[in-house]
């Protein structure tokens, strides 16, 4: 595998963790968020990632890498909380919260930060590695 292979092997990482932070941010944002029906609570978000492989007739132009597929919906029931004196309640004066969970969704993003550093240590070694090698071709 070459030096730009990595660089853009990184940097599709790095796209994938940008839009796992977007979601968990869009998830925290409405973390509070209240409905009159089940059917229009907010529901979490999750980016579903594949693996991208695709094999060439030469294994240099192999490409490797991740994707996202899609951005799903969680399946967590929305709680009911009576409040019959909110806008938004039902004719039985219920409202439906968000399923999203805070306490999962500030580990979510740790361990996202945590990629995206990762992703961007490995652009810069490669870049490190790229340049050393240009330095020893001109000496």
């Amino acid at each position: 595998m070459s030096l730009s292979n990595i660089l853009k092997l990184a940097g599709g990482a790095l796209n994938a963790q940008t839009v796992r932070l977007n979601t968990i941010a869009s998830n925290l944002a409405n973390v509070e968020t209240v409905s009159g029906s089940e059917a229009s609570a907010y529901k979490a978000k999750r980016p579903v990632f594949a693996t991208v492989l695709e094999q060439a007739s030469n294994e240099l132009q192999s490409s490797f890498g991740v994707q996202v597929k899609a951005i799903s919906e969680t399946d967590r029931v929305n709680a009911q909380v009576f409040d019959p004196s909110n806008p938004l309640a039902n004719a039985e004066g219920y409202v439906y919260r968000s399923n999203v969970n805070p306490l999962e969704e500030m580990t979510d993003m740790l361990d996202a930060a945590r990629s995206y550093e990762t992703a961007i240590t490995t652009a810069s070694t490669a870049r490190e590695l790229m340049m050393r090698t240009i330095d020893m071709n001109t000496k």
